[in-house]
C-alpha cells in the first residue's frame, strides 16, 4: 500500500478536482491550462535567455550600431519580462499538487528525477557547456520547495498541537530548504523556496496566495513585477485538473532548453557563455 501524508479530507477534495469540470459547468479554467499558460511564458522567457542575449552579447562584442543593440536589448526585455510569468504559476501548482497528490514522496521523486535528466539540457543552454556547476536549473528548487511544504505537515502533525513548536520546526525547514537552494545555486534560490512557502502559507485564499507570491519574488528582484498578471488566469482557476498533461512540462523543460540551444548553434553561438546568478 502506497503510503502518503496527505490527509483523507485533502484525498477526498481530490476525487472531485480531478474531473474535467464538464460534469458540473463550473467555468473557468483548470489545471492544465494553467500549466499551459505558464509553459508558453517559460518557452517565451528562454527564447530571450538562450537566444537573443546570446546574439546581444556577440552584437556587443563586434560594436554593432547602437540601433541595434537597442533593438535586441528592448526584444530581450519584452521576452524576459512575459517569462516572469511563468514560475508563480509553477509555485502554485506545486502547492495544488502538494496538497491533492496521493503520494507525495513519489510526485518529490519524479521532480528530483527531471532535476538530474534536466540538468545538461540546462547547463548546455544557458552555458554552452554541458557541466557547469555554478548554476542549477529549476526542478531543484521546486524539489526543495515540495521538501519544506513536507516538513510544515510533518511539523503540524507530530506536534500534538503545540503551536510554538510547529512554528520553530516549520522556520527550521523553511531556513534548511531555503539554505539548502542558495547553496547548491539552484533558479531563483532561496527566494524560490520563501516564494512557495508564503504562498503555501496563504494556500486557502488563491488571490492573497498568489498575490503574496509574487510580492516576495518582485521585492527580491524588480524584474519580477509583471509577475502579478499571474492573478488574472490564477482567478479564473475552477480548481479541476482538465487534460491528464502532468508529464507535458517534466518532458518539455529539458527539451524546449535542448531546442533553443540548436537554434542558438545553427546561428554560430553555441559557444557564447551566458552570465548566470
Amino acid at each position: 500500500m502506497e503510503h502518503s501524508l496527505a490527509p483523507v479530507k485533502e484525498k477526498t477534495e481530490n476525487a472531485g478536482r480531478a474531473d474535467d469540470g464538464k460534469k458540473d459547468g463550473k467555468k473557468g479554467i483548470s489545471g492544465s491550462t494553467l500549466k499551459l499558460i505558464a509553459i508558453i511564458a517559460m518557452f517565451i522567457d528562454h527564447t530571450g535567455a538562450i537566444i537573443i542575449e546570446r546574439m546581444l552579447m556577440e552584437a556587443v562584442k563586434e560594436g554593432t550600431n547602437l540601433t541595434m543593440l537597442a533593438g535586441l536589448g528592448t526584444l530581450d526585455m519584452v521576452l524576459r519580462l512575459t517569462g516572469r510569468l511563468g514560475f508563480p504559476i509553477f509555485c502554485y501548482l506545486l502547492i495544488e499538487g502538494f496538497q491533492y497528490t496521493k503520494n507525495v514522496w513519489k510526485y518529490a521523486g519524479r521532480l528530483f528525477l527531471f532535476a538530474l535528466v534536466s540538468e545538461v539540457p540546462f547547463d548546455l543552454g544557458f552555458t554552452g557547456s554541458p557541466f557547469y556547476l555554478e548554476y542549477q536549473n529549476v526542478f531543484f528548487t521546486l524539489f526543495i520547495g515540495l521538501l519544506v511544504l513536507i516538513g510544515f505537515r510533518l511539523a503540524e502533525e507530530k506536534t500534538g498541537g503545540n503551536r510554538v513548536i510547529r512554528i520553530l520546526l516549520s522556520l527550521l525547514a523553511l531556513a534548511a530548504g531555503a539554505g539548502a537552494a542558495q547553496l547548491l545555486k539552484t533558479d531563483y534560490a532561496a527566494t524560490g523556496v520563501l516564494t512557495i512557502a508564503v504562498m503555501y502559507i496563504c494556500r486557502r485564499k488563491k488571490m492573497l496566495e498568489t498575490g503574496l507570491g509574487c510580492a516576495v519574488l518582485t521585492v527580491m528582484n524588480p524584474i519580477e513585477i509583471t509577475a502579478f498578471f499571474v492573478m488574472i488566469p490564477v482567478h479564473m482557476y475552477n480548481g479541476k485538473r482538465g487534460w491528464n498533461i502532468k508529464w507535458l512540462f517534466y518532458a518539455f523543460y529539458p527539451l524546449h532548453i535542448l531546442l533553443l540551444y540548436g537554434i542558438a548553434c545553427a546561428l554560430g553561438l553555441g559557444q557564447v557563455m551566458l552570465r548566470l546568478g
